[in-house]
């Protein structure tokens, strides 16, 4: 059954209450507490207030008579856009030192940074929708955002269980790509780093630039915004997108050559892609969706991601077909044209590439043998699960939302536990959707016979192969001066390729003879990948 919503009215329909008095003493989670000093935290202006964390320590009780682990200054705001309907608010923060300046800092643990989030969930009642994408997004080998759950205390009121975690942007521990400063115009300099967003503008910078094929894809500038860039920096990234686009839209646009493979990391989008299905987001593609690149001399090509925002996701949604387990999310243009946000159109042209659906088959192949197998994605819930389960008592005291209908809920459970149950549910029925209804062939993955901690992640196809074939490896590892090699059933070299520093490589058969050879590629004295071929 689909329901339809007015946007426009979110406010009036939404259950709002009032909160309650609990008697917050002590968590087994970190205790993050703030004190305005008697302010009120606002949008987008940021107040200066006292920041603490009372954490002793894995498996040691914390109290809110202990001494902090951390304390100082922050300058804090609400953050979000359609998340600010809700009583419980996420906010925005930057540590500071006593004079107010920006403090890198270690928080709970995590990369040294000034700029944190408090992300508190409240549609989202199994309260780990985003966390969980995160946790993924890493073990698929990319960064993601690092978080930890924690129960948050404002002026003295118990505000619930929050996600202390880290804001996406330009950071050796976090997307980790060039520093691009105002005077790098020209050159290899004004080539990278760039991190942008396809998003809507509520909430975000207004100054954007629209794709030519619909204004309703907009991409706007994230770190550094557009306010921090020069404007011949903003014309070369944009020019780069837009090129890109028009690439997309040209005669030539799979050409291994010269089509997309020269100006994305093709395995990125893959992944990407994958995450945005099985997730079945409601804003997926169309919002809250990163693009970064790197310097020519680095890399240079344009990435996708990292992952964010998917707390209406996982069946968590009414509206757009987004709860149905069925279905792909890049039709959203089709399903929801009404929207004043669309998917870029290149989303859903990759998959009349057979290169592309190949990989894309063979890489969600192998997830679901490893992240993203049932067993694997349910143990992880019950991790968290048990973590969370004293907690979560306290949260909905403090939130009364169970069996009670937030926007934009599809699914309603009257305890703690149907949530994760459905959670779970839908998860298994949308990967089986997704299992047989993805498109492509993959014809050897080889993960049987290559595994352990020294794996590089890889797929050489078409295996058996023809007059040519090719070798995929996937990030985070960088191929970087290397060299693949073929072997006949004797050991003996018959092909010799040095000096590759490309994570895709043509191999042309050149005269081979039917039979079953051996490729080994070798980077820095050690062979980082190998495995067999059939040349027919």
């Amino acid at each position: 059954m689909t329901r339809t919503f007015l946007f426009f009215v979110v406010f009036a329909c939404c259950p709002f209450f009032t909160a309650a008095q609990v008697n917050f003493t002590d968590s087994n989670l970190p205790i993050v507490v703030v004190n305005t000093n008697n302010q009120v935290i606002q949008d987008s202006v940021r107040i200066i207030a006292d920041f603490g964390i009372r954490y002793n320590g894995p498996g040691i009780r914390n109290y809110m008579t202990d001494p902090f682990q951390y304390s100082g200054k922050i300058s804090i705001e609400i953050r979000g856009s359609t998340s600010q309907q809700y009583p419980k608010v996420s906010y925005g923060l930057e540590t500071k030192d006593a004079l107010l300046n920006k403090l890198d800092t270690s928080l709970l643990g995590m990369p040294k940074e000034n700029d944190w989030i408090l992300y508190g969930a409240y549609p989202d009642k199994s309260l780990m929708r985003n966390e969980i994408t995160y946790d993924i997004f890493r073990q698929m080998g990319h960064y993601d955002v690092r978080y930890r759950y924690c129960e948050l205390v404002i002026n003295n009121q118990y505000m619930g269980i929050y996600s202390l975690m880290e804001r996406i942007k330009r950071d050796k521990h976090r997307v980790d790509i060039a520093k691009l400063t105002p005077a790098d115009t020209t050159g290899d300099q004004l080539t990278g780093g760039y991190i942008m967003k396809v998003d809507k503008l509520t909430g975000s910078s207004s100054s954007y630039f629209a794709s030519p094929y619909d204004p309703k894809v907009k991409y706007l500038w994230h770190d550094p915004e557009d306010s921090e860039l020069h404007p011949d920096q903003k014309n070369y990234i944009q020019n780069y997108i837009i090129g890109f686009e028009n690439l997309m839209n040209g005669p030539n646009w799979n050409n291994y050559i010269t089509g997309y493979n020269s100006k994305i990391e093709v395995n990125t989008f893959i992944d990407f892609m994958l995450m945005q299905e099985l997730g079945r987001t409601v804003d997926g593609y169309r919002s809250s969706s990163f693009l970064y690149k790197e310097k020519d001399s680095l890399g240079g090509l344009l990435r996708a991601g990292p992952m964010w925002d998917f707390n209406l996701s996982y069946g968590n949604a009414d509206y757009c077909d987004a709860y149905d387990t069925a279905g792909y999310q890049m039709d959203f243009n089709q399903v929801c044209p009404s929207f004043t946000s669309a998917v870029p159109f290149w989303w859903k042209k990759f998959l009349l590439d057979t290169n592309y659906t190949h990989l894309l088959k063979c890489r969600w192949t192998q997830l679901r043998n490893t992240v993203l197998h049932t067993d694997s994605v349910n143990a992880r819930i019950d991790s968290m699960a048990q973590l969370l389960y004293e907690a979560q008592q306290r949260n909905f005291t403090q939130w009364p939302i169970l069996g009670v209908y937030v926007n934009w809920n599809y699914f309603v459970g009257q305890t703690w536990q149907e949530e994760l149950d459905y959670l779970k549910l839908w998860t298994e029925a949308r990967s089986k959707w997704l299992d047989t209804h993805l498109p492509g062939y993959c014809w050897d993955l080889g993960t049987a016979e290559h595994s352990g901690p020294d794996y590089v992640a890889h797929q050489l196809y078409p295996n058996p192969a023809g007059d040519r074939f090719f070798l995929d490896v996937y990030e985070p590892f960088r191929v970087k001066q290397a060299t693949f090699r073929l072997f006949d059933m004797t050991g003996k070299v018959v092909m010799d390729y040095p000096g590759i520093s490309e994570n895709r490589l043509l191999i042309n058969r050149n005269g081979l003879a039917p039979g079953i050879y051996f490729y080994m590629l070798e980077q820095d004295g050690r062979q980082v990948v190998t495995g067999k071929v059939v040349l027919q």
